[in-house]
């Protein structure tokens, strides 16, 4: 089973008011209906989501809607269920803001519709049941999207999605709109939202787990480059040294010079802090990292000065 599957699953479980309800059925059937004539059908493979339709339809609008079960023509043969709706037809629609009074489609609900935040919340329950999607955060990138058939109804849910400080975006797919996000904290939000209260405990124990990981890798790969920093830095300090050895010899040079070269030569895999904690110990004469620096700058340009030579 998705995640997608099971986020819908708990959403189905779940008790709503009244008008909680109407609204959510509003954003479902605005997303997931075809009206034909006098009739509305309805398409879905999961059966939790069927059923939570027929019981809203049953409950709100006092039918029972026919159910009729298929097996899709794709290779792995799933089943899906059709809903038909005949019965009070004008009623429906204009309940659920598809028409108006005049009996005009409605792109999108009127504002009043949505006055609250708990119907807003609603509202993209029944539209993540129709066209919404969640990755697995354990299997692949944060990502959720509402792919949606009009550029009015991808609109409508990025801002319902930005009344809730989520900030979507939409682009054009071959078959509709796509809305969607892709920042990890706001899909957990949205799963607050929609109060899948189970798979937010799972998405953010996931979440979590890889954010910590991508910090103990990002601190790793620091600390390499340190590392390789240290070693870059050293070899060239070792390749000045045997050079000014070879040229001139180390007595022709400064005595501060010479025993950064000395302890230089006799600890080549420290970083210039370690080595002047080093030197300050060994010879009793504190030398900070800045002075020590100082120094093998002095021997580099001596070197240099050698090369040239």
């Amino acid at each position: 089973m998705s995640f997608t599957t099971e986020i819908k699953n708990e959403i189905c479980s779940n008790s709503y008011s009244r008008l909680e309800n109407i609204c959510m059925l509003s954003g479902f059937l605005r997303n997931n209906a075809e009206i034909d004539n006098d009739e509305i059908i309805i398409l879905s493979e999961n059966p939790k989501v069927v059923r939570k339709i027929f019981s809203l339809f049953k409950e709100i609008f006092d039918i029972n809607p026919v159910i009729k079960q298929g097996k899709s023509n794709n290779f792995n043969k799933k089943n899906y269920y059709n809903i038909f709706i005949e019965d009070k037809f004008d009623i429906i629609l204009k309940s659920l803001m598809l028409r108006d009074e005049n009996g005009k489609s409605l792109k999108v609900p009127d504002d009043y519709f949505l006055d609250t935040e708990d119907l807003k919340r609603a509202y993209l329950r029944g539209v993540f049941l129709a066209k919404g999607s969640i990755n697995d955060p354990k299997k692949s990138r944060y990502h959720m999207e509402f792919l949606v058939d009009t550029k009015e109804e991808a609109s409508y849910i990025k801002d319902l999605l930005s009344y809730f400080d989520i900030n979507a975006k939409i682009i054009t797919r071959e078959k509709g709109y796509m809305t969607y996000v892709k920042e990890a904290e706001k899909i957990g939000d949205f799963l607050r939202i929609v109060s899948a209260n189970n798979a937010i405990l799972y998405y953010e124990d996931i979440r979590i787990y890889r954010d910590h990981k991508n910090m103990t890798n990002r601190l790793n790969n620091c600390e390499q480059a340190n590392v390789d920093k240290i070693i870059n830095a050293s070899e060239k300090q070792l390749e000045d040294i045997s050079l000014i050895k070879e040229k001139i010899g180390l007595d022709a040079i400064d005595e501060k010079l010479k025993d950064a070269i000395v302890y230089r030569e006799k600890y080549p895999e420290v970083s210039l802090s370690e080595l002047s904690v080093i030197i300050s110990t060994e010879i009793e004469k504190p030398i900070t990292k800045s002075g020590l620096s100082h120094r093998f700058k002095k021997i580099s340009e001596l070197a240099e000065k050698l090369r040239k030579e």
